[in-house]
């Protein structure tokens, strides 16, 4: 791959399972270089952890292949809008995108999104009909949904002209065809069409280096790294090189090493050409949209623009009574750290670390913080977390808060419940269609009427609906929203659960918790069937007596314990409520521990 001198760059773009991380590894398996020996595994560009678990793309991902003597750099894009910001850096890195689309769904909020930032940059897409062995497949239709998307967003005749030819795929069999070449064969059809209809990297040999950095990584080793893809001429290791800043700043730095992408691996390089997508080592305080360039004041490269987070929250040190028995990580110093360095690869990511006796962390979505929450557990971290808060802005005096766009599919009957619970939260429905016996609804929803709501909807519909959203606009702020129209059972006594107390209490509310698990005052046991909190004692056990009555001792029959996980729990509390964090376990509490506490509060 060393002497290769021509290259095409292609993002994957499409909504959250859409199949871009199973189309890519089809793409790796068709690299000339490729070890059918050594395999594949499956969703192999999702190598983090959670990313694995839970079966998504959280982080923006470069790998190479050759292909008829070039070299192929794709770019894997995550699917939810939680990780925007994860895409917006890397569509500048390429020439085009392969945006895939599912063969029934169609275009969905996050195709928009990812659509629109797109064509802003002037790419011509190259439209993946994915999923076409589906028995409900419906290309024409999805063609006709994307032709009325791509106008809607203003897109010029030239970038609607691959729509009337796009490609057809089943991603996990690796095969891909067009209208002029049916055999479903392999995925080559597609990269054939890649190699005809995305243009090969240009090289002014007569012009000065020049690269842009357009995300950024981590390593033990080598420190900061910076990412993105050379513009002019070529690399070298051991340049002496000028960096301006997105202000024109300038300073000077030195390339240590160069890194290129050879299938998963990344590979050490002396020297890379214009066209190529690499990594530098080197200079600790590279930041994304900066412009490296071997010659003083070169010509700045367009700045990246990243969308401003929506949602803010609490991150502050565990001080409730268990504190530091399952974390080695529990100071405030160590968390400020940790987020420092997390704000050295995540740009999406904000922390004003003078808000007092906490760190108010804002991003994107809920996803989004919730992902770095249980990095940070995982790393050993106890922390508690407030309630997220919805970002407002203020525009010409006018309070305005972001709206969203909301997808939802539900079996029919369960639409009225969905349409009932959104009209609470101030949304609007806009479409609403049927089709074998699933109803598709369209809403625009205030962004803080969403917050809380994934988990009701979940249960509203069995588990059987499907929801996703995307930012829309900014409009005039819309009136209070209730986020819990009920309260929670909070403990008043430290100790362990009895099963015959939960027996008790199960009548009048969710629980949260198993018997024996270790309790302490102010600690949330469940969720009331009123709307008011209750106090409740959860560690009283079934006074015994010599007297045996029929019906006195019959069993206990617990209702399984609804357990939270770390995101449900972030949705469930409100304003008075934290989630206790630690690496062992999830504990939901009220601020005020004591009872009197938070009466004051009030």
């Amino acid at each position: 791959m060393a002497d290769i001198k021509r290259f095409r760059n292609i993002a994957i773009i499409a909504h959250v399972d859409h199949g871009k991380t199973t189309l890519v590894d089809e793409l790796l398996k068709a690299d000339d270089n490729f070890d059918e020996r050594k395999g594949l595994e499956v969703c192999a560009m999702d190598s983090n952890d959670q990313e694995k678990e839970r079966g998504i793309t959280i982080y923006s991902k470069n790998t190479g292949i050759t292909y008829k003597g070039n070299k192929i750099n794709i770019v894997d894009t995550p699917g939810h809008a939680d990780f925007g910001s994860e895409v917006e850096r890397v569509l500048r890195t390429v020439d085009s995108v392969a945006l895939v689309v599912d063969a029934y769904e169609g275009p969905m909020p996050q195709t928009k999104f990812v659509l629109k930032k797109s064509l802003e940059l002037g790419l011509h897409p190259i439209v993946v009909i994915n999923k076409m062995d589906k028995p409900s497949a419906r290309p024409d239709w999805v063609i006709d949904q994307l032709f009325d998307l791509f106008v809607q967003l203003g897109a010029s005749d030239e970038q609607l002209e691959l729509l009337s030819n796009p490609i057809y795929a089943i991603a996990r069999e690796g095969k891909a065809w067009t209208n002029d070449n049916d055999q479903q064969k392999d995925i080559t059809p597609l990269l054939d069409y890649i190699m005809e209809n995305v243009a090969e990297a240009s090289n002014d040999v007569e012009a000065p280096f020049k690269m842009q950095i357009a995300n950024l990584g981590f390593d033990n080793f080598l420190w900061r790294l910076g990412i993105g893809r050379v513009y002019q001429w070529v690399a070298k290791v051991g340049q002496e090189v000028f960096i301006t800043t997105n202000d024109w700043v300038e300073r000077k730095g030195k390339i240590t090493k160069i890194l290129t992408n050879e299938g998963l691996e990344k590979v050490e390089a002396i020297e890379a050409l214009a066209g190529d997508i690499i990594t530098i080592a080197g200079i600790a305080d590279i930041f994304v949209g900066e412009t490296v360039s071997s010659v003083e004041w070169a010509e700045q490269m367009p700045p990246i623009h990243i969308d401003e987070p929506t949602l803010k929250m609490e991150f502050l040190v565990n001080n409730s009574p268990f504190t530091g028995r399952e974390g080695d990580m529990v100071t405030s110093r160590q968390i400020r750290d940790r987020l420092e360095k997390e704000l050295e690869t995540n740009v999406g990511l904000k922390v004003d670390f003078d808000s007092g006796d906490y760190y108010e962390v804002a991003g994107r979505w809920e996803l989004h913080l919730s992902v770095l929450i249980e990095t940070m557990r995982r790393e050993g971290f106890e922390l508690q977390v407030g309630a997220p808060v919805v970002i407002m802005q203020e525009v010409d005096g006018v309070k305005m808060e972001p709206m969203e766009k909301v997808s939802i599919s539900v079996p029919k009957g369960d639409e009225g419940s969905v349409i009932a619970a959104l009209g609470k939260r101030k949304g609007e429905m806009t479409n609403m269609m049927e089709d074998n016996g699933i109803v598709t609804l369209e809403f625009m929803v205030p962004t803080r009427g969403l917050l809380g709501f994934k988990s009701e909807f979940t249960t509203m519909t069995k588990g059987e609906g499907l929801l996703s959203s995307s930012f829309e606009e900014l409009v005039p702020f819309k009136g209070a929203i209730e986020k819990r129209a009920r309260g929670s059972m909070i403990s008043m006594e430290n100790g362990k659960t009895m099963a015959y107390s939960l027996f008790k209490l199960q009548d009048r509310g969710t629980i949260f918790v198993k018997a024996a698990t270790e309790i302490y005052e102010g600690m949330i046991l469940g969720e009331s069937n009123k709307d008011q909190d209750l106090t409740v004692n959860a560690t009283k056990n079934k006074k015994l007596t010599n007297v045996r009555a029929s019906g006195t001792d019959e069993a206990l029959k617990l209702t399984p314990q609804k357990i939270m996980s770390l995101e449900e729990a972030i949705d469930y509390i409100s304003e008075d409520e934290y989630v206790e964090i630690t690496p062992l376990t999830i504990r939901l509490r009220k601020k005020y521990l004591k009872e009197g506490e938070r009466k004051r509060s009030k």
